[in-house]
């Protein structure tokens, strides 16, 4: 905190002249798209730290890999395969080709892969992105090291110097058919809100799993993939860092799900490279809301074996009209309180959280940032302008961080994010997204403290250079 305040005291509150130069100058072209877009894309970004890898490679790369690899095309639902399942219009891209209708399919690819050409008509926005994923996820295997690489090399030319990216579910195949049970009696206890009761069952599986071998499965993953790929592919850089959340799938069954996150725990536990955890999948699925209130007292049980591990949540990623007004009242209420969360991803629904003012008081007092999306909440759930929630949370002092979520569907990126927060928010100043930039890497989980302390020390430098090519006059 000591190193952070220094730091955000000397480049925010100390204004030089030049500083204060590049403050009328933003002001002069608030309105302006051509001129932010110039401006944001020199500024220093510091850190994405809500970011998902799959959902951040660009569909060209993965579409050129597919046909170079001759993959199956599902000529109506566009997914690709390497095997050619049993049934469906599965044609090879090479046939394709030969007839001469690889160029017409590309297109209907692009427009179900990404958001390219959407046109807010013919399909559901929210089902069209996390459609997504499992149509083009085949092209992610063994392809890990070419996406890294194309993130590191995007950010670094975008001026962002650090990303905290969730890059995969670990494997894990550990076998649970005898403990099947425990679904619906941890289910019946979360229905009673028996706290007590789900944390004594959920001890008996942890220990179970430890006896099965969880810790190696996530040793496995920390040195044979993670850290072969980061320290292979040279990701670190001077003017770059990259770290890793792992994560789980809301949709699990129960003891899949906490099988899965007690292996993910122990893998952050363990990896200096593995800066926490995660959840993910549609927050409004059947499994989903079934369960929240579940996996929320699985994290805090997890965090209560790993104090050290940090996490984020996505939570509240939800909109009047996507589920019951009654249940946009307690999810973020429920990732702070219950599960103890660290960061919030999304938070879209703060406004209508039971007792919000209280909430947002909390996350101030206890600096726990908000995560800020801007265009996955407008593209996903609709939500911007004074829709979005961001006032409620810089009105209260909730630390905030910008994030892109996942630039390639939706064919952004982080200074895209700050076009659009200065144009929507005209008391946004330019100190206030400078703070933004900072908290994007002190509200990281970085666990080496020179690390952060560098990139810390490194965006002031950067900072400094920006703001020197604003002339005085």
């Amino acid at each position: 905190m000591k190193l952070f305040y220094t730091l955000i005291f000397s480049a925010l509150l100390n204004f030089g002249y030049s500083q204060s130069t590049v403050n009328q100058y933003f002001e002069k072209i608030r309105n302006n798209d051509a001129a932010l877009t110039a401006f944001f894309s020199q500024m220093p970004k510091g850190g994405d730290l809500h970011h998902h890898y799959s959902g951040s490679i660009y569909a060209e790369p993965l579409l050129e890999y597919a046909i170079l690899s001759d993959f199956y095309l599902n000529t109506e639902t566009m997914e690709i395969l390497k095997i050619k399942p049993s049934s469906g219009n599965w044609v090879l891209f090479s046939v394709l080709k030969s007839r001469g209708e690889l160029d017409k399919y590309k297109q209907q690819i692009m427009e179900k892969w990404s958001v390219k050409d959407y046109n807010h008509v013919d399909y559901p926005s929210d089902k069209l992105f996390f459609e997504s994923f499992d149509k083009f996820s085949p092209a992610l295997v063994g392809n890990f090291g070419k996406g890294l690489l194309e993130l590191k090399n995007r950010a670094k030319t975008e001026n962002v110097s650090y990303i905290e990216t969730q890059l995969s579910t670990i494997p894990c195949k550990i076998n649970t058919n005898d403990l099947i049970d425990f679904n619906a009696k941890l289910r019946t206890l979360a229905t009673n809100r028996d706290e007590a009761g789900v944390i004594q069952l959920l001890d008996s599986i942890y220990k179970t799993l430890l006896k099965r071998d969880a810790a190696v499965y996530a040793e496995d993953f920390n040195t044979n993939f993670v850290t072969k790929l980061h320290n292979d592919l040279k990701i670190d850089d001077d003017r770059f860092t990259m770290r890793y959340q792992n994560f789980v799938l809301r949709f699990m069954e129960p003891v899949d799900l906490f099988k899965n996150l007690v292996v993910a725990f122990i893998s952050a536990n363990t990896s200096p490279l593995i800066a926490g955890v995660n959840i993910v999948s549609p927050e409004n699925g059947e499994t989903s809301m079934k369960d929240y209130w579940l996996h929320m007292v699985m994290f805090k049980y997890c965090h209560s074996q790993f104090p050290t591990v940090k996490y984020s949540m996505h939570a509240g990623e939800l909109t009047l009209g996507l589920v019951q007004p009654e249940d946009l009242t307690w999810h973020i209420r429920d990732a702070v309180y219950t599960a103890g969360a660290y960061r919030i991803g999304h938070g879209v629904d703060m406004p209508y959280e039971e007792k919000s003012y209280e909430l947002l008081r909390f996350m101030a007092k206890n600096s726990i940032a908000i995560e800020i999306n801007l265009v996955s909440n407008e593209f996903i759930l609709k939500v911007k302008d004074s829709r979005h929630p961001f006032s409620l949370y810089k009105e209260f002092g909730v630390p905030i961080v910008i994030s892109t979520d996942d630039a390639g569907i939706l064919r952004t990126n982080m200074t895209e994010q700050y076009v659009l927060l200065a144009k929507r928010y005209k008391d946004v100043s330019y100190a206030n997204i400078k703070q933004y930039v900072y908290n994007s890497i002190y509200y990281s989980f970085i666990k080496d403290e020179a690390v952060k302390k560098k990139l810390l020390e490194n965006l002031e430098l950067r900072f400094k250079t920006f703001e020197a090519n604003f002339p005085s006059k």
